[in-house]
């Protein structure tokens, strides 16, 4: 029976490359330290301060196109950012992005509510600084920064929400 096994399954043990338990927990520390020390770099790098992005002024809209009460889509800084530009009260613009930010679905303007709100999972934010008011949005949504110069609205940067 032995003489068969050996038949089946010849093993010249003077080549195998026998891996020692010894040598196989030593790879494993050094591959476990190596991912380790990886991730501490990573999230060193993360914090670390970079200078604040300079966002170009661009015209977004004549304060007659928003109604009081009302709101008006507007791409910002890059032609796939969409926003949304809301006059809430007589002279008063306000700016947010349009992108949810728990799935990116487009929100809405509910002036009845006095609140953003994002129809895809019932969430909504506040209309004085974008934070959260309901649903699993995890973070408030980013705010436009908005100059108005006689009857033209200009978009200057990107508050990031949680910042």
């Amino acid at each position: 029976m032995e003489e068969k096994l050996r038949e089946d399954f010849p093993i010249d043990w003077e080549e195998d490359n026998y891996v020692s338990r010894r040598e196989f927990f030593k790879f494993m520390t050094l591959a476990s330290g190596g991912l380790a020390l990886g991730t501490l770099g990573l999230a060193a790098w993360a914090e670390f301060p970079r200078g604040e992005r300079q966002f170009e002024r661009a015209l977004v809209a004549q304060a007659s196109d928003v109604p009081l009460g009302g709101s008006l889509p507007f791409a910002y800084p890059r032609p796939h950012d969409i926003c949304l530009l809301i006059q809430d009260a007589p002279g008063h613009y306000i700016a947010f992005s349009r992108r949810c930010t728990h799935l990116s679905c487009p929100v809405e303007y509910q002036a009845d509510k006095k609140r953003i709100y994002c129809p895809c999972h019932n969430g909504a934010f506040s209309l004085d600084d974008g934070h959260v008011l309901q649903g699993p949005p995890p973070r408030p949504l980013p705010r436009i920064q908005l100059e108005v110069v006689a009857d033209q609205i200009y978009a200057t940067g990107v508050m990031r929400g949680d910042a």
